[in-house]
């Protein structure tokens, strides 16, 4: 599975031979460049170990190497916001200038 945006990844040696060290990463956008079966282009913060974000960073990774630590599963409502419901006189009145 792609990951998505805001997923915090591990990525390790398994994802690419660059990362013998391994990293903990935070996607911002995943490419939809092509490249070989089975790679990504992902571009994303590198995060510290309490989570910040220390480097900005393009990586080019096996997708099956990718260990999923954390998923983006809060989904943003793109509707505005309600307010609630006030009388239909009060709301009319005060859209509406008398005299």
């Amino acid at each position: 599975m792609l990951p998505r945006s805001g997923d915090v990844l591990h990525v390790t040696r398994t994802a690419s031979v660059q990362f013998a060290d391994p990293i903990f990463f935070r996607v911002i956008r995943v490419h939809d460049w092509p490249t070989y079966h089975g790679w990504v282009w992902l571009d994303g913060y590198e995060l510290d170990g309490s989570g910040d974000a220390v480097e900005r960073r393009s990586i080019f990774v096996q997708v099956n190497g990718l260990r999923q630590l954390y998923t983006n599963t809060t989904r943003r409502n793109h509707l505005p916001a309600q307010r609630p419901m006030r009388n239909n006189s009060t709301a009319l009145a005060q859209r509406v200038r008398v005299g």
